[in-house]
């Protein structure tokens, strides 16, 4: 199943809250998309896997992506290691991404760091001949995507790449909020964590608007690249 952008994240929500209007926009635009979550979320304090599993669902049905995979690799525990690379490459392989947007380089949470190692490390090695993979029982042919970019989480991180999201801050809002039992919630009984205040909440809109401040739009999403990011003409730059 060939698509053009794949978005990974180590929790359900990270692709949400990271590149979720990004990812509404290019739908809008025709463009076919796909989520992995690399784990399941289960040491979170509020919820459980089975209903992130069931908010995950949601999400994805409101952002118009066209398939979402969970990965069951060990919340707070996987690594950057052979095994889980080989499974990401399993995945780049069958999925084909043009683009691959991954978690921040850098982050409070340990698994975004890792995770976006991970997913960078394999999409480097799912270009080698010699990296042999099978999937659903047939022998795979190598693939690198032609860019990853990495969204920005919790940290205050400097975009190299903003894009200009107006229109789809509700879109993702509206799948940032099918995640019930994580995020602001004045009704909620679970114990308070550093994404279930209003201030958070609200914080997803006062980015996107600052962001968007500073490129001259109404909303904005940032992202780092890892390589010096390329245009074919200066006129291609707004």
């Amino acid at each position: 199943m060939k698509v053009d952008i794949l978005a990974i994240g180590a929790h359900p929500d990270d692709v949400e809250l990271g590149c979720g209007a990004t990812l509404a926009k290019e739908v809008a635009n025709g463009k076919k998309v796909g989520i992995i979550d690399l784990t399941r979320g289960e040491l979170g304090t509020r919820g459980s896997a089975e209903i992130r599993h069931e908010e995950a669902t949601n999400a994805a049905d409101i952002l118009g992506v066209h398939t979402r995979k969970n990965m069951g690799f060990a919340d707070g525990f996987f690594i950057n290691d052979k095994e889980h690379q080989i499974e990401i490459i399993k995945m780049i392989r069958y999925f084909q991404p043009e683009i691959v947007i991954c978690n921040a380089v850098e982050d409070r949470h340990i698994d975004h760091g890792k995770g976006s190692s991970l997913v960078s490390d394999a999409c480097f090695l799912s270009g080698l001949v010699k990296i042999e993979t099978e999937f659903e029982g047939e022998a795979q042919k190598p693939w690198r995507p032609k860019a990853i970019y990495h969204y920005i989480q919790w940290k205050d991180l400097e975009p190299d790449v903003s894009v200009d999201v107006s229109g789809f801050i509700e879109k993702k809002m509206e799948a940032v909020l099918a995640y019930k039992t994580q995020f602001y919630n004045p009704k909620s009984n679970d114990p308070e964590t550093p994404i279930s205040s209003k201030n958070f909440t609200d914080s997803i809109i006062y980015r996107a608007r600052n962001l968007g401040r500073l490129i001259g739009v109404d909303h904005a999403e940032g992202y780092t690249v890892e390589r010096c990011a390329a245009v074919d003409s200066l006129f291609d730059l707004k």
